[in-house]
């Protein structure tokens, strides 16, 4: 009798011979499967739609962020520019590792730290961009005489670069770690989908990255903290301008609220890896579709939304572009190019 597994269910087949129960037991098994598949391959095709909407959202932005001199050379909107690259790059990088997983891809450990790198890198780039963006509205508002010489378009590059200079260096301190006390080759092929765990499955990097993430969002939290009552604070006097002021202390608000979403879209990989062997099969791939959907690519869709439709500059060229994609898209859906 030999012991075989699919889906992780175990049934028994005779070598000898097929019993009438064996082969209805396999017959009941592979149909069993085939539901699975086809509950896996729906999860994938409502995991690519939104994904496919909100990254046409994020590049139409993107472009209208270059569209214009003003855009290209307003620190605002440069920083703005910085965030939504950082979060349309998670986006395309979250969508192929989850339809890797899905798939069942396996790859080396080389080619998956490959894939894991810019994906970390980007991860860590969108928190410290919101600090950033909250101290240029800090500075606007409560040192309005003083902006145009402290806020220009060289610190912005400047400030830009150091976020991403942060990035890569905890990405290089991990990657320094990983090839000092991870013995396994880089050429092994890999018994599970890539993602971040299995390439960084020492104990030591799971209390590195919760040191970091502790230290990153305690920093960005109390930037955005600082910077929202200094912005308070300024509302109040009789020299400002409290409409300039409200406006961007509800700006600040979001930021805050952006970083809480970050936070959460963090603590996934800690969620699934509690639920697992915890839950059955089913029930995990429902969690881990609805997680990846809310907390992964919702919230990389949100900064558009939020600065495209509240900025009265952007909010008109951003209407237009979308609508003209959208008009050129139905003509090639109506009439297609042979």
């Amino acid at each position: 009798v030999s012991l075989c597994f699919q889906m992780g269910t175990p049934y028994i087949l005779n070598s000898d011979r097929a019993m009438p129960n064996d082969f209805q037991l396999q017959q009941n098994s592979s149909t069993t499967n085939g539901n699975r598949e086809n509950k896996a391959g729906v999860n994938v095709v409502f995991s690519f739609i939104p994904c496919f909407i909100f990254l046409y959202i994020n590049c139409v932005m993107l472009y209208t962020l270059r569209s214009k001199p003003v855009f290209r050379e307003t620190s605002r909107y440069l920083l703005l520019y910085n965030l939504l690259l950082a979060e349309t790059l998670q986006m395309i990088l979250a969508q192929m590792m989850f339809l890797l997983a899905a798939g069942l891809v396996f790859m080396t450990r080389l080619v998956c730290l490959l894939v894991v790198i810019p994906t970390i890198i980007t991860t860590v780039t969108s928190p410290f961009s919101l600090a950033v963006m909250s101290l240029e509205r800090y500075v606007a508002v409560c040192f309005p005489l003083r902006y145009a010489c402290i806020v220009t378009v060289p610190t912005t590059y400047g400030a830009i670069a150091v976020v991403w200079a942060i990035s890569y260096a905890n990405m290089l301190i991990r990657v320094i770690m990983l090839t000092a006390l991870d013995s396994r080759p880089f050429g092994q092929f890999m018994d599970i989908p890539c993602s971040k765990n299995p390439i960084f499955q020492l104990k030591i990097f799971s209390e590195f990255e919760s040191g970091f993430v502790c230290a990153e969002f305690l920093s960005v939290g109390l930037i955005i903290i600082l910077s929202y009552v200094g912005v308070m604070v300024a509302a109040k006097a009789a020299s400002t301008d409290r409409l300039s002021a409200n406006k961007a202390s509800k700006t600040v608000l979001l930021h805050m609220f952006q970083l809480g979403l970050s936070l959460s879209s963090s603590l996934v990989s800690t969620i699934l890896t509690g639920l697992h062997g915890k839950v059955d099969v089913i029930t995990f791939r429902h969690l881990r579709f609805f997680l990846f959907v809310c907390l992964i690519i919702l919230p990389r869709c949100l900064s558009c939304l939020i600065y495209g439709l509240r900025d009265q500059i952007i909010r008109p060229i951003l209407i237009r572009h979308l609508r003209l994609g959208i008009k050129m898209l139905n003509i090639q859906v109506v009439h297609p190019r042979y």
